[in-house]
């Protein structure tokens, strides 16, 4: 007898190429998570990154019209039940599963279009647009985490957010060259480039220091299934955030910062040791 499993399995399929395809460092991070998390987070990766082509890379369409449908396709398929889009069709499982706020993901999908008409930000947008591109993706991935312990869940909530900012604002900092020149974006607020300096990029580096250290304190305290995974994630994002901060400001604006394949393999090493043994 056929049924929808098949289907199921083949759109998991599409949304864990998805995150191979486009993240090696998340794709460590998820192999790392307990078997029966690392699919959930699959589907939320690739809703996510899906959402952010539409803004970054589909340039010559309309993307307003793109990105208002792919939010009516989304609030379908979580109210049918099923999609055609297997991206979709994965997410939806997972937020019906695990009862994530639509709040969530459509603060999410609210950032995403402010990338369509903003191109700077002062501090009031600054902080809606990291709490809608990276805090509320902190906050779904931990609905997965916490299956189904509300309290824990709330009792994780601010850390799981600053954990989802502080990565944000890392890819920010890595990216300021490329979003500037290429999209005509500048996200930290008040921020003149063409005055950039050591003085700016230390204060940007002392707030995301300070988001790391909020988070810390979260990790140790998920459940032992998604503890080593997001440890994983928040050491490679540590390490990323070591090279830049070890770089002149001038050089920030001339490279692309990248922990290398060998590196990465060896802070697995390192974090599953450190774990292993409670060090955390």
């Amino acid at each position: 007898m056929n049924t929808i499993a098949l289907y199921d399995k083949v759109c998991l399929k599409a949304s864990r190429h998805t995150t191979y395809s486009y993240s090696t460092s998340f794709s460590l991070g998820i192999r790392s998570l307990d078997k029966r998390l690392q699919a959930p987070i699959h589907a939320i990766y690739g809703f996510v990154r899906f959402a952010d082509e539409i803004v970054d890379t589909f340039h010559g369409f309309d993307k307003a019209a793109l990105l208002a449908r792919f939010r009516e396709d989304t609030h379908r398929a979580i109210e049918e039940g099923i999609s055609l889009n297997p991206i979709l069709h994965s997410f939806q499982r997972v937020v019906n599963e695990f009862r994530i706020e639509r709040e969530l993901y459509d603060t999410f999908l609210d950032s995403m279009a402010m990338d369509l008409t903003d191109t700077a930000h002062d501090q009031r947008s600054y902080d809606t647009y990291i709490l809608g591109s990276a805090e509320v993706v902190g906050l779904m991935c931990l609905r997965v985490f916490c299956e189904g312990d509300d309290a824990l869940y709330q009792k994780l909530k601010p850390s799981a957010m600053k954990l989802g900012a502080a990565f944000q604002k890392v890819n920010f900092l890595r990216d300021i060259k490329d979003d500037f020149q290429n999209l005509g974006r500048t996200y930290f607020p008040g921020i003149d480039l063409g005055e950039w300096n050591e003085a700016t990029k230390r204060s940007i580096e002392a707030d995301i220091q300070a988001d790391f250290d909020a988070a810390l304190d979260g990790i140790r305290q998920l459940p032992k299934g998604a503890r080593f995974g997001v440890y994983m994630a928040y050491i490679y994002y540590v390490a990323l955030f070591r090279k830049i901060q070890a770089l002149p400001a001038s050089q920030i604006m001339a490279v692309r910062v990248r922990v290398r394949n060998r590196r990465k393999l060896a802070l697995l090493t390192t974090s599953y040791l450190r774990h292993s043994f409670g060090m955390l």
